[in-house]
């Protein structure tokens, strides 16, 4: 079972068709904090500290928001099932997530970035991209600064964040992750492609492990075998997304750091190795979907109105279902219950479901035109 948390934007999910010519490199930042919530809670909790931490709820239903990195020695990780965990690792201690400690420690980190560069496109609570081509100090490079914003977010806050340097964001996300936790390390424009070839494309941010199995079958599995496919053949087998893996595969990704990105939906899909066929077996593979899909929205601290079930069938035919309310969904229970009521009429079924996905959308409108009615899309 695999599941992929994805988000749409309004301004930044264009493919790179075609590959335009590379002009002077960008110096481009992906800072990433380590553990983020679990390391909140070991830093004001002192009895925490070294021991496996997992924030998140502790009932059967529960999800693992963030594990502390003791925890993950034992293969706990984020987005699993709560029983999972505690089987892993049965000294395991549950911590109740608290969003509001989170952002106010998020908004002390926002602060720091911006006294280097205006140019901050937040991910999540926890990791942003910083633009620092020209930066405010004026600062040669974008290595010293992150040395710099590493120092700073250790003293002010007394937590660690790996960061990522490079000429791309593609790069400076694989680059933040690649000496974690508490590490920095730097992918030049020289290094870029040869890097980028030797590594394995189910390390490459934007390949889940669905389109990395997929890629598999085709023979690819590393960056070298990805840009040995012409961009034909891409898009032949990934539509849409067949350009971007053409461009990353050869170190391109000219995607713009965008300070006012305006998200469109935040969502999560799971593709099971085994087709599910009743309606217990689905609806409790919904569940921690629904609880990954909520995790993001208490990230970006955003709430939408409406929820979208997506299903795709053993034979690829594929539906949606939407509800669209008043107000935004209030509660990961309000979630999970909207989402099972969208699932129950498709049974019985005349097919397998191979794909569950969730999707929560028109985000930000707490004021809805009074003419709106309630309604429900088929």
């Amino acid at each position: 079972m695999t599941c992929a948390p994805f988000c749409s934007a309004s301004d930044d999910s264009n493919p790179l068709r075609p590959l335009p010519e590379l002009g002077t490199p960008r110096k481009i930042i992906h800072v990433d904090m380590d553990a983020f919530y679990a390391s909140v809670e070991q830093r004001d909790h002192p009895e925490l500290r070294g021991k496996p931490v997992a924030v998140g709820g502790e009932r059967m239903r529960g999800v693992v928001a963030t594990a502390s990195y003791e925890a993950r020695k034992f293969g706990v990780h984020s987005a699993m099932p709560s029983i999972t965990a505690k089987h892993k690792c049965p000294e395991l201690i549950f911590v109740k997530p608290r969003f509001d400690a989170y952002k106010a420690v998020s908004r002390q980190i926002r602060e720091i970035f911006a006294r280097y560069t205006p140019l901050i496109e937040p991910l999540s609570l926890d990791e942003a991209y910083l633009d620092v081509t020209e930066n405010l100090p004026g600062i040669a490079t974008a290595t010293a600064i992150a040395e710099e914003i590493r120092a700073a977010i250790k003293a002010e806050t007394g937590l660690t964040a790996s960061a990522g340097v490079s000429y791309n964001k593609f790069l400076a996300k694989i680059a933040s992750d690649y000496k974690k936790p508490d590490g920095l390390f730097v992918i030049t424009p020289k290094m870029g492609p040869a890097f980028v070839a030797a590594l394995p494309v189910r390390k490459f941010h934007g390949i889940g492990p669905a389109t990395a199995a997929k890629m598999k079958a085709l023979g690819i599995e590393t960056g070298r075998d990805l840009a040995d496919r012409t961009q034909a053949f891409l898009e032949q087998h990934f539509g849409k997304a067949g350009p971007f893996y053409y461009g990353i595969a050869r170190g391109i990704d000219l995607r713009p750091v965008r300070p006012n990105r305006v998200r469109k939906s935040i969502g999560a899909e799971t593709t099971f190795v085994a087709d599910l066929f009743t309606p217990e077996d689905a609806r409790a593979a919904l569940a921690p979907i629904v609880a990954k899909v909520w995790d993001h929205c208490q990230r970006l601290d955003t709430r939408g109105r409406t929820v979208t079930l997506k299903v795709k069938y053993a034979d690829f035919q594929q539906i949606t279902r939407s509800h669209t309310g008043f107000a935004p969904v209030a509660s990961a229970e309000e979630l999970e219950r909207l989402s099972q009521a969208l699932l129950a009429p498709l049974f019985p079924l005349m097919k397998g479901i191979r794909l569950l996905g969730v999707t929560v959308s028109s985000l930000g409108e707490d004021d809805p035109d009074t003419d709106r009615q309630l309604h429900l899309t088929l």
